[in-house]
Protein backbone atom coordinates (compact mmCIF):
# COMPACT_ATOMS: atom_id res chain seq x y z
CA UNK A 1 0.00 0.00 0.00
CA UNK A 2 1.15 3.24 -1.32
CA UNK A 3 1.94 5.60 1.81
CA UNK A 4 0.33 9.20 0.83
CA UNK A 5 1.61 12.63 0.34
CA UNK A 6 0.79 16.03 1.16
CA UNK A 7 0.46 18.30 -1.87
CA UNK A 8 -0.29 21.97 -2.84
CA UNK A 9 -1.45 23.41 -6.06
CA UNK A 10 0.62 26.66 -7.77
CA UNK A 11 -1.48 28.04 -10.80
CA UNK A 12 -2.30 24.76 -12.67
CA UNK A 13 0.43 22.50 -11.69
CA UNK A 14 0.97 20.85 -8.49
CA UNK A 15 3.86 20.07 -6.00
CA UNK A 16 4.98 18.95 -3.24
CA UNK A 17 3.48 21.24 -0.28
CA UNK A 18 7.30 20.85 1.23
CA UNK A 19 10.74 19.25 0.90
CA UNK A 20 9.90 17.11 4.04
CA UNK A 21 6.80 15.99 2.37
CA UNK A 22 8.74 14.78 -0.80
CA UNK A 23 11.40 13.34 1.38
CA UNK A 24 8.55 11.08 2.73
CA UNK A 25 6.91 10.14 0.36
CA UNK A 26 9.85 8.54 -1.74
CA UNK A 27 11.39 7.37 1.41
CA UNK A 28 8.06 5.74 2.16
CA UNK A 29 8.19 4.25 -1.19
CA UNK A 30 11.60 4.15 -3.01
CA UNK A 31 11.23 0.41 -3.36
CA UNK A 32 8.46 0.43 -5.47
CA UNK A 33 9.43 3.67 -7.05
CA UNK A 34 13.36 2.64 -7.94
CA UNK A 35 13.85 -0.59 -6.82
CA UNK A 36 16.41 0.73 -4.35
CA UNK A 37 15.77 -0.83 -0.69
CA UNK A 38 16.08 2.28 1.82
CA UNK A 39 18.73 1.87 4.47
CA UNK A 40 18.78 5.36 6.40
CA UNK A 41 17.05 8.64 6.25
CA UNK A 42 18.42 11.89 7.84
CA UNK A 43 21.63 10.39 8.37
CA UNK A 44 23.99 12.49 10.08
CA UNK A 45 28.09 11.88 8.71
CA UNK A 46 31.03 13.97 10.10
CA UNK A 47 27.83 17.28 10.41
CA UNK A 48 26.25 17.05 7.44
CA UNK A 49 22.93 15.25 7.02
CA UNK A 50 22.32 12.85 4.54
CA UNK A 51 19.06 13.17 3.02
CA UNK A 52 18.26 8.96 2.21
CA UNK A 53 20.76 6.11 1.94
CA UNK A 54 19.92 3.39 0.26
CA UNK A 55 21.33 0.07 -1.42
CA UNK A 56 20.93 -1.99 -4.63
CA UNK A 57 20.55 -5.73 -4.92
CA UNK A 58 24.43 -6.15 -4.73
CA UNK A 59 24.52 -4.33 -1.76
CA UNK A 60 25.82 -0.96 -3.46
CA UNK A 61 25.16 2.17 -1.38
CA UNK A 62 23.19 4.92 -2.97
CA UNK A 63 22.75 8.49 -1.97
CA UNK A 64 19.70 10.53 -2.80
CA UNK A 65 19.82 14.23 -2.17
CA UNK A 66 16.10 15.72 -2.92
CA UNK A 67 15.16 19.48 -3.54
CA UNK A 68 11.24 20.78 -3.73
CA UNK A 69 13.03 23.82 -5.68
CA UNK A 70 16.09 24.58 -7.91
CA UNK A 71 19.53 24.64 -6.21
CA UNK A 72 22.71 25.84 -7.43
CA UNK A 73 24.31 23.62 -4.65
CA UNK A 74 23.18 19.84 -4.75
CA UNK A 75 26.54 18.33 -6.61
CA UNK A 76 28.73 20.01 -3.89
CA UNK A 77 26.45 18.23 -1.17
CA UNK A 78 26.49 15.01 -2.76
CA UNK A 79 30.37 14.96 -3.27
CA UNK A 80 31.08 16.38 0.55
CA UNK A 81 28.62 13.07 2.12
CA UNK A 82 30.74 10.77 -0.29
CA UNK A 83 33.96 12.10 0.97
CA UNK A 84 32.10 11.87 4.32
CA UNK A 85 30.76 8.36 4.22
CA UNK A 86 33.81 6.69 2.62
CA UNK A 87 36.20 8.00 5.30
CA UNK A 88 34.00 6.72 7.81
CA UNK A 89 32.23 3.53 6.39
CA UNK A 90 29.17 3.02 8.64
CA UNK A 91 26.68 0.14 7.87
CA UNK A 92 29.51 -2.40 6.78
CA UNK A 93 27.66 -5.13 7.58
CA UNK A 94 24.64 -3.97 4.77
CA UNK A 95 27.34 -2.07 2.22
CA UNK A 96 29.76 -3.27 0.26
CA UNK A 97 32.29 -0.67 -0.18
CA UNK A 98 34.06 -2.17 -2.57
CA UNK A 99 31.82 -1.23 -5.38
CA UNK A 100 31.46 2.75 -6.91
CA UNK A 101 29.21 4.57 -4.67
CA UNK A 102 25.43 5.92 -6.95
CA UNK A 103 24.58 9.68 -6.26
CA UNK A 104 21.07 10.60 -7.30
CA UNK A 105 20.02 14.28 -7.17
CA UNK A 106 16.18 14.60 -7.49
CA UNK A 107 14.75 18.29 -7.68
CA UNK A 108 12.23 19.74 -9.87
CA UNK A 109 14.73 21.62 -12.30
CA UNK A 110 18.20 21.67 -12.82
CA UNK A 111 20.16 24.58 -13.14
CA UNK A 112 23.10 25.61 -15.43
CA UNK A 113 25.56 25.58 -12.92
CA UNK A 114 24.39 22.17 -11.62
CA UNK A 115 25.21 20.89 -15.05
CA UNK A 116 28.73 22.83 -14.90
CA UNK A 117 29.32 21.60 -11.59
CA UNK A 118 28.72 17.98 -12.75
CA UNK A 119 30.93 18.17 -16.12
CA UNK A 120 33.90 18.72 -13.92
CA UNK A 121 33.93 16.68 -10.84
CA UNK A 122 34.84 12.86 -11.00
CA UNK A 123 31.97 11.77 -9.51
CA UNK A 124 29.15 10.17 -11.82
CA UNK A 125 25.70 12.08 -10.67
CA UNK A 126 22.29 11.08 -11.54
CA UNK A 127 20.01 14.19 -12.01
CA UNK A 128 16.63 13.01 -12.01
CA UNK A 129 13.72 15.85 -12.82
CA UNK A 130 10.35 15.13 -9.89
CA UNK A 131 7.12 16.46 -11.07
CA UNK A 132 3.30 16.21 -9.84
CA UNK A 133 1.20 15.06 -12.82
CA UNK A 134 -2.45 15.09 -12.38
CA UNK A 135 -4.19 13.02 -14.75
CA UNK A 136 -8.11 13.55 -14.29
CA UNK A 137 -8.53 12.90 -10.76
CA UNK A 138 -5.28 10.59 -10.19
CA UNK A 139 -1.67 12.09 -9.15
CA UNK A 140 1.42 10.40 -10.19
CA UNK A 141 5.15 11.18 -8.98
CA UNK A 142 7.18 11.21 -11.92
CA UNK A 143 10.90 11.01 -12.23
CA UNK A 144 12.91 11.61 -15.14
CA UNK A 145 16.68 11.07 -16.27
CA UNK A 146 17.37 14.03 -17.82
CA UNK A 147 20.26 12.25 -19.61
CA UNK A 148 18.57 9.15 -20.93
CA UNK A 149 14.96 10.34 -20.84
CA UNK A 150 14.15 7.25 -18.50
CA UNK A 151 11.10 7.70 -16.76
CA UNK A 152 9.54 6.81 -13.11
CA UNK A 153 6.24 6.96 -12.10
CA UNK A 154 3.99 6.00 -9.08
CA UNK A 155 0.21 6.50 -8.12
CA UNK A 156 0.68 9.81 -5.19
CA UNK A 157 -2.98 8.63 -2.77
CA UNK A 158 -3.83 12.07 -2.73
CA UNK A 159 -7.69 13.72 -3.21
CA UNK A 160 -8.21 17.60 -4.25
CA UNK A 161 -9.97 18.94 -1.64
CA UNK A 162 -13.50 20.43 -2.62
CA UNK A 163 -13.87 23.63 -0.10
CA UNK A 164 -16.82 25.14 -2.05
CA UNK A 165 -19.39 24.28 0.51
CA UNK A 166 -17.77 25.95 3.08
CA UNK A 167 -19.18 29.03 4.38
CA UNK A 168 -17.82 32.15 3.58
CA UNK A 169 -18.93 33.65 6.87
CA UNK A 170 -15.56 31.57 8.51
CA UNK A 171 -12.05 32.33 7.80
CA UNK A 172 -10.95 29.95 4.74
CA UNK A 173 -9.10 26.28 6.40
CA UNK A 174 -5.01 27.27 6.49
CA UNK A 175 -2.82 25.28 4.28
CA UNK A 176 -1.41 23.09 6.91
CA UNK A 177 -4.74 21.52 7.11
CA UNK A 178 -5.33 21.69 3.54
CA UNK A 179 -1.78 19.46 3.35
CA UNK A 180 -3.02 16.86 6.02
CA UNK A 181 -6.36 16.21 4.43
CA UNK A 182 -4.95 15.58 0.75
CA UNK A 183 -4.28 12.02 1.98
CA UNK A 184 -7.83 11.15 3.24
CA UNK A 185 -10.99 10.30 1.30
CA UNK A 186 -13.06 12.81 -0.06
CA UNK A 187 -15.87 11.20 2.49
CA UNK A 188 -13.05 12.21 5.82
CA UNK A 189 -12.14 15.40 3.88
CA UNK A 190 -15.66 16.94 3.99
CA UNK A 191 -16.50 15.51 7.41
CA UNK A 192 -13.68 17.26 9.16
CA UNK A 193 -14.20 20.81 7.26
CA UNK A 194 -18.01 20.22 8.49
CA UNK A 195 -16.63 19.26 12.31
CA UNK A 196 -14.44 22.78 11.62
CA UNK A 197 -17.38 25.13 10.15
CA UNK A 198 -19.48 24.13 12.89
CA UNK A 199 -16.87 24.52 15.75
CA UNK A 200 -15.81 27.88 14.68
CA UNK A 201 -19.51 29.24 14.15
CA UNK A 202 -20.71 27.96 17.36
CA UNK A 203 -19.23 31.13 19.65
CA UNK A 204 -16.65 34.02 18.44
CA UNK A 205 -14.48 33.38 21.50
CA UNK A 206 -13.52 29.45 19.93
CA UNK A 207 -9.97 30.38 17.66
CA UNK A 208 -8.29 28.41 15.74
CA UNK A 209 -4.64 28.06 17.14
CA UNK A 210 -1.71 26.24 16.10
CA UNK A 211 0.72 24.12 17.91
CA UNK A 212 3.80 22.86 16.05
CA UNK A 213 3.50 21.20 12.64
CA UNK A 214 1.20 18.41 14.20
CA UNK A 215 -1.61 20.46 16.47
CA UNK A 216 -4.28 22.73 15.47
CA UNK A 217 -6.85 23.06 18.45
CA UNK A 218 -10.48 24.89 18.35
CA UNK A 219 -11.33 26.44 21.76
CA UNK A 220 -10.54 29.48 23.72
CA UNK A 221 -6.58 29.11 25.09
CA UNK A 222 -5.68 25.96 25.60
CA UNK A 223 -7.36 25.92 29.45
CA UNK A 224 -10.36 25.45 27.56
CA UNK A 225 -10.75 23.35 24.53
CA UNK A 226 -13.56 21.97 22.17
CA UNK A 227 -11.44 20.06 19.93
CA UNK A 228 -8.27 18.80 18.11
CA UNK A 229 -6.95 17.48 15.06
CA UNK A 230 -3.38 15.91 15.14
CA UNK A 231 -1.56 15.58 12.25
CA UNK A 232 -0.28 11.22 12.68
CA UNK A 233 2.48 11.02 10.57
CA UNK A 234 2.03 7.09 10.51
CA UNK A 235 -1.06 7.28 8.70
CA UNK A 236 -0.66 10.70 7.06
CA UNK A 237 -3.65 11.71 8.14
CA UNK A 238 -5.30 13.94 11.29
CA UNK A 239 -6.84 12.15 14.10
CA UNK A 240 -9.71 14.51 15.44
CA UNK A 241 -10.15 14.62 19.58
CA UNK A 242 -13.30 16.31 21.17
CA UNK A 243 -13.76 17.18 24.98
CA UNK A 244 -16.50 15.13 25.64
CA UNK A 245 -17.53 13.15 28.74
CA UNK A 246 -14.88 9.98 29.62
CA UNK A 247 -16.58 6.58 29.56
CA UNK A 248 -15.76 5.98 33.16
CA UNK A 249 -17.60 8.75 34.58
CA UNK A 250 -20.65 7.88 32.15
CA UNK A 251 -21.13 4.91 34.13
CA UNK A 252 -21.97 6.40 37.46
CA UNK A 253 -25.33 8.45 36.64
CA UNK A 254 -24.90 10.22 40.38
CA UNK A 255 -21.18 11.33 39.60
CA UNK A 256 -20.74 14.58 37.91
CA UNK A 257 -19.29 14.22 34.17
CA UNK A 258 -15.66 14.17 34.14
CA UNK A 259 -14.56 16.42 30.26
CA UNK A 260 -11.60 14.41 28.80
CA UNK A 261 -10.13 14.59 25.71
CA UNK A 262 -11.08 11.74 23.22
CA UNK A 263 -9.65 10.48 20.18
CA UNK A 264 -12.07 9.13 17.51
CA UNK A 265 -11.68 6.20 15.71
CA UNK A 266 -13.40 6.50 11.64
CA UNK A 267 -14.15 4.75 9.57
CA UNK A 268 -15.09 7.20 6.41
CA UNK A 269 -17.34 10.02 8.20
CA UNK A 270 -18.83 7.66 10.25
CA UNK A 271 -17.41 7.65 14.05
CA UNK A 272 -16.44 3.78 15.49
CA UNK A 273 -14.66 4.03 18.83
CA UNK A 274 -13.86 6.60 21.50
CA UNK A 275 -11.15 6.96 23.82
CA UNK A 276 -9.78 8.73 26.79
CA UNK A 277 -5.95 9.96 25.62
CA UNK A 278 -5.02 12.62 27.75
CA UNK A 279 -2.11 13.56 25.46
CA UNK A 280 -0.35 12.66 21.94
CA UNK A 281 -1.41 9.63 20.71
CA UNK A 282 -1.65 7.69 23.63
CA UNK A 283 -1.49 3.45 23.78
CA UNK A 284 -5.05 2.66 23.01
CA UNK A 285 -5.27 0.11 19.30
CA UNK A 286 -8.13 -1.57 18.10
CA UNK A 287 -8.31 -5.48 18.63
CA UNK A 288 -7.58 -5.76 15.45
CA UNK A 289 -4.68 -4.09 15.45
CA UNK A 290 -3.25 -5.54 18.67
CA UNK A 291 -4.34 -8.99 16.82
CA UNK A 292 -1.88 -7.83 13.84
CA UNK A 293 0.82 -7.39 15.92
CA UNK A 294 3.57 -9.86 16.87
CA UNK A 295 2.92 -11.03 20.65
CA UNK A 296 6.40 -10.33 21.46
CA UNK A 297 5.69 -6.69 20.70
CA UNK A 298 2.60 -6.33 22.33
CA UNK A 299 2.31 -5.18 26.19
CA UNK A 300 2.76 -8.04 28.86
CA UNK A 301 -0.51 -7.17 30.69
CA UNK A 302 -2.99 -6.20 27.40
CA UNK A 303 -6.08 -5.39 29.51
CA UNK A 304 -9.29 -3.02 28.47
CA UNK A 305 -11.21 -0.72 30.92
CA UNK A 306 -12.86 2.42 30.83
CA UNK A 307 -10.31 4.32 31.95
CA UNK A 308 -7.51 6.36 29.86
CA UNK A 309 -5.09 3.54 31.08
CA UNK A 310 -7.19 1.20 29.27
CA UNK A 311 -4.92 -0.24 25.72
CA UNK A 312 -8.46 -0.30 23.86
CA UNK A 313 -10.86 2.28 22.65
CA UNK A 314 -14.28 1.79 23.95
CA UNK A 315 -17.46 1.08 21.20
CA UNK A 316 -19.08 4.54 19.97
CA UNK A 317 -22.52 3.10 21.65
CA UNK A 318 -21.30 4.26 25.24
CA UNK A 319 -22.75 7.27 24.53
CA UNK A 320 -25.87 6.40 23.06
CA UNK A 321 -27.72 7.35 26.90
CA UNK A 322 -26.29 11.41 26.00
CA UNK A 323 -27.19 11.62 22.51
CA UNK A 324 -29.79 9.90 19.55
CA UNK A 325 -26.73 9.19 16.75
CA UNK A 326 -23.32 8.49 18.91
CA UNK A 327 -21.67 7.63 15.49
CA UNK A 328 -22.54 10.76 14.01
CA UNK A 329 -19.52 13.50 14.33
CA UNK A 330 -22.01 16.28 14.17
CA UNK A 331 -23.65 14.98 16.80
CA UNK A 332 -20.40 14.65 19.21
CA UNK A 333 -19.48 17.88 17.97
CA UNK A 334 -22.62 19.04 19.13
CA UNK A 335 -22.37 17.60 22.38
CA UNK A 336 -18.73 18.72 22.58
CA UNK A 337 -19.42 22.03 22.23
CA UNK A 338 -22.66 21.94 24.61
CA UNK A 339 -20.07 20.55 27.69
CA UNK A 340 -17.89 23.48 26.17
CA UNK A 341 -20.32 26.34 26.61
CA UNK A 342 -21.06 24.23 30.20
CA UNK A 343 -17.10 25.36 31.51
CA UNK A 344 -17.26 28.95 30.13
Amino acid sequence: MLAGAALRKTGSSWEFASEAALEDFVWDNLQQLSGLKPLKRQYAVKGEICDILALNDTRQLVILELKNTEDRYIVQQLTRYYDNLLDEKPFQEQIDYSQPVRLIAIAPSFHRHNLIDRKHTKLIVDFLQVSVAQINQNFHLQLQDIDTNQTWSIPIPYQELDISSTSSNIPEPPQLLLDWLGACTGEEQQAILKLREKIISFDGRIKEEFEGKNTIRYGRGKAKPVAELYYQRKINKPVIFLWLPTPSSLLFTQRRQVIGRMRLWMDGAVVTYAGHVPEGFGRMRLQSEWDAMPREKRPRNLYWSLSYKSFSPVVINTYKELIQNPDSLESLADLALEKWLARI
